[in-house]
């Protein structure tokens, strides 16, 4: 059902935007531009192959702004549900916690979801949006009907971890500018760490209650890429001359931390992608195919997921026969549907970069750093999308699609499909390595 929803938002954008109203030129709008665009946005993605700012009108923008916070909000709504129906244990008040241990989910259980998703979405947009109107209306010289637009825009379009933007150069032209991209930042994180951990944290803040695994390895996972990926920007980019180079220290630290939000599958860029070092992309995608967390707006593999794997690989390095974290161990089954949304997500990677190689002359890293973005639904470019041939279009499209709702479909129906055999093979060893 998630999947159809999807297609059914992207079909409806696509045909809103080949209305001749929804761009600045005269015409209706060509159908693989409107394709790309709505699926970009409803896959909260943020890739583009016209300039947002330029080519659609001001009802094109709403078209687009609608798009992604309906993508979002589902996604949001979709994964928290499903993790209700497969755990049975999503924690909203000791009602909830009755009701799941009686395994019996209500239709109040699902509206009482949906209303909190939607006020804490609204809320931090809404906080968002005011101090960005401010700043851009105050600092800028913009009007307060354009400042209040731009900070509406950027405000959804960074919870939601778009990276779509109404500005031609994302936000290279505030880069020094710590009241703009901070509060972008804030939404970027708040978005990515994803409703549970947001319920969580707000119940701990009120009753002090013990936070679960998926929790502490979100916040903790989170922190970590937040501080690895700082340091590694500031220390590749530190003196390039076309990125943090000219910049004063302040920005420096500044815009480094702010490209280690971004890839997090924001998308948005202060400075320009296509002039980093290559370490610097390496390390990008990286950050971007691990992604935020789960049932946020964030993409990628998820914090959790890469956390798992990890905590299993030193387990067996230390000969352990469990996986445990924080005195609790990891069941067999999570396991295993760790290890395969990982290698799924890298065939499909690796499968989209041999056909996008095939069909261009583009170079390894750049198609790498395309395909990755567009599978992690984080935006960031090279500048290459708007090169690419038809062909490799879309692929891209179903390389977003796959990557918005294939993860969570994945785990879904991985925890939802196991069955008990009552009998086992004899057990054999292959050499390993």
């Amino acid at each position: 059902m998630v999947p159809i929803a999807f297609l059914i938002a992207i079909a409806i954008g696509t045909l809103l935007l080949m209305l001749p109203s929804a761009r600045t030129a005269p015409g209706a709008t060509p159908f693989l531009t409107a394709l790309f665009t709505a699926t970009s946005a409803v896959s909260v993605t943020g890739l583009i192959i016209v300039d947002t700012t330029t080519y659609w009108s001001r009802f094109g923008q709403g078209i687009i702004l609608a798009l992604i916070q309906v993508g979002g909000f589902g996604i949001m709504t979709a994964a928290t549900l499903l993790g209700l129906l497969i755990t049975r244990k999503l924690r909203l008040s000791r009602l909830l916690i009755a009701k799941a241990e009686t395994r019996s989910i209500g239709l109040g259980d699902v509206k009482d979801v949906m209303r909190l998703i939607l006020a804490i979405t609204l809320g931090v947009e809404a906080l968002t949006a005011a101090i960005l109107t401010i700043r851009l209306h105050g600092q800028y010289g913009l009007s307060f009907e354009e400042s209040l637009w731009h900070g509406i825009f950027h405000s959804v379009s960074a919870f939601n971890n778009a990276g779509f933007s109404t500005f031609s150069d994302s936000l290279k032209g505030f880069a020094p500018d710590f009241l703009v991209l901070v509060p972008i930042m804030f939404a970027v994180i708040v978005g990515g760490l994803g409703f549970p951990v947001l319920f969580e944290l707000r119940q701990g803040v009120r009753h002090r209650s013990q936070f679960s695994i998926h929790t502490k390895i979100t916040i903790i996972g989170t922190a970590l890429l937040l501080v690895v990926g700082f340091v590694g920007v500031a220390a590749y980019e530190w003196a390039n001359p076309a990125t943090l180079g000219p910049m004063t220290w302040p920005e420096k630290l500044l815009n480094a931390m702010s490209h280690s939000v971004m890839t997090r599958t924001a998308g948005f860029n202060s400075i320009e992608i296509g002039e980093l070092h290559t370490e610097t992309l390496t390390l990008t995608n990286a950050l971007m195919l691990i992604g935020g967390g789960s049932a946020g707006t964030a993409g990628g593999i998820k914090v959790t997921t890469f956390l798992l794997l990890g905590f299993v690989v030193w387990a067996e390095i230390r000969g352990e026969q469990d996986s445990n974290i924080f005195r609790r161990r990891i069941g067999r089954q999570t396991q295993r549907q760790a290890l395969t949304v990982v290698l799924l997500s890298l065939s499909v990677i690796a499968a989209g970069v041999l056909f996008v190689l095939s069909v261009t002359d583009f170079s390894l890293d750049v198609v790498l750093f395309e395909v990755i973005s567009a599978f992690a639904t984080v935006g960031l470019s090279t500048g290459i999308t708007a090169s690419l041939p038809p062909s490799a279009l879309y692929v891209i499209i179903a390389i977003m699609f796959i990557g918005r709702v294939g993860t969570i479909a994945v785990a879904s129906a991985l925890a939802l499909r196991e069955r008990h055999v009552p009998y086992r093979y004899p057990e054999e060893r292959p050499i390993v390595g």
